[in-house]
């Protein structure tokens, strides 16, 4: 039986941050169909209801429809350390993050986080993430037997490290390679999931390593390809250190195979007009993950500029370096970045960037990240009243952007009043 969801609707016929708010599509009485786990049709509620009399209805009332939140740039292995204070990013991964990943060599302990991980980014919405896991091949089957249960569409990588790490967390060039091919072989493509090459970071990787991981991306090029860049100054300095013959930073990446479409580059914070110019050429995308700049101190992401200039980028929490499992705080926190750059992002752009743009980033906007007949049904629907506060607040709006952009400010998990997943109510 299909499945007719009524609301306010909103959905892209384009991207708002190059091509206006205008592309935003809003009805205050809109209808969502569903049949076989996609969008049949996305219109005004009562000629839905008359075209399809024996639609199972839904009312959601005055809430917001929405295609469910895609969350490009992940390590759900760090959800249990979440929120650890006040380190920089070396120091941080030292302290924090390289003891908690080192448990994940036991796969009750990786499936328990799986699980977990999974229970609180549905619970915000999130329908769709990009996650790095840990070494261990374990921590790979955990998050993707995790996600195939619930039926999600979800990408995911070993990471590869081979120096700069504890013994407990280091692999081989070759170890890399051959763990990463049989993750592959055995997860891409399997329902709706998407295996993601995954080397950390160019200084806990050998340029045997990255080398090797190039070869198997190139051997894959159906794959995605994530890592991160230019998060902070320290560790750019560090690259440099480690790599005295490189152009830039992008160049360790670039000399190994390492840079094209399906690349996928975290924070991408100190970037040099070298390296804005190749990431643009070859059309990789770029991953702003706010809450995680902000919170680690790395520094303010120019969403500007690089929008501006073309670059395909994605919105992101960066969970556990970022301090929220929510899109709703990361958009915030993207908001308060981009107007200490001195730009106001409006809140078409903010939900574009957290839905299709993130979508777009992970090269998976034919499939999610908006609603439109023929997307899989991945759906939010959010309560535009959730607390008091945001409530007196919306009651006072003269359109739907006065009405969600409280909501994004200020919202959370309350805010999220149901969730679909392919096509079923979870």
């Amino acid at each position: 039986m299909a499945d007719l969801l009524i609301g306010q609707v909103l959905s892209y016929d384009g991207n708002p941050m190059t091509e206006g708010v205008g592309v935003a599509r809003h009805s205050a009485r809109g209808g969502v169909l569903i049949e076989n786990g996609r969008i049949a049709a996305v219109g005004e509620a009562e000629d839905l209801r008359r075209a399809h009399p024996k639609a199972r209805v839904t009312d959601y009332g005055d809430a917001l429809i929405s295609a469910g939140f895609v969350d490009a740039h992940v390590h759900y292995p760090q959800t249990a350390m979440i929120a650890s204070w006040g380190k920089r990013l070396i120091d941080w991964l030292n302290t924090y993050t390289f003891p908690e990943e080192m448990k994940f060599s036991d796969p009750a302990y990786a499936r328990e986080i799986a699980s977990r991980y999974f229970d609180l980014t549905l619970s915000n919405g999130t329908t769709t993430v990009c996650s790095y896991c840990t070494i261990h091949p374990e921590s790979v089957d955990a998050f993707f037997g995790e996600a195939r249960k619930r039926g999600l569409r979800a990408y995911a990588g070993k990471t590869c490290m081979d120096r700069n790490a504890p013994d407990g967390l280091t692999d081989t060039a070759k170890a890399a390679y051959d763990d990463s091919k049989r993750l592959l072989e055995t997860w891409h493509g399997v329902d709706r999931l998407s295996y993601v090459v995954t080397p950390r970071f160019s200084p806990t990787s050998t340029p045997d390593q990255l080398a090797a991981v190039g070869a198997l991306w190139a051997e894959h090029p159906g794959c995605l390809m994530q890592t991160h860049l230019s998060e902070q100054t320290d560790e750019v300095a560090w690259v440099k250190s480690l790599f005295p013959t490189a152009r830039d930073y992008l160049d360790t990446y670039e000399a190994h195979g390492l840079l094209g479409p399906g690349a996928l580059f975290g924070h991408a914070i100190y970037l040099e007009p070298r390296e804005i110019d190749r990431i643009r050429d070859v059309d990789a995308s770029l991953i702003h993950c706010p809450t995680s700049n902000t919170f680690i101190g790395s520094g303010l992401f120019d969403m500007d500029g690089l929008s501006t200039s073309g670059h395909r980028i994605g919105l992101a929490t960066d969970t556990g370096g970022g301090s929220s499992f929510s899109m709703l705080r990361t958009m915030a926190a993207a908001y308060e970045v981009a107007q200490l750059r001195g730009r106001a992002l409006h809140p078409a752009e903010l939900w574009w960037l957290a839905t299709q743009g993130a979508a777009r980033s992970l090269r998976a906007d034919d499939r999610i990240g908006n609603l439109a007949a023929g997307m899989e049904a991945d759906i939010a629907v959010i309560d535009l009243a959730s607390t008091p506060a945001i409530a007196q607040r919306a009651v006072r709006a003269a359109d739907i952007w006065e009405a969600l952009f409280p909501t994004i400010m200020m919202g959370d998990d309350r805010a999220v009043r149901a969730v679909w997943v392919n096509g079923r109510l979870i």
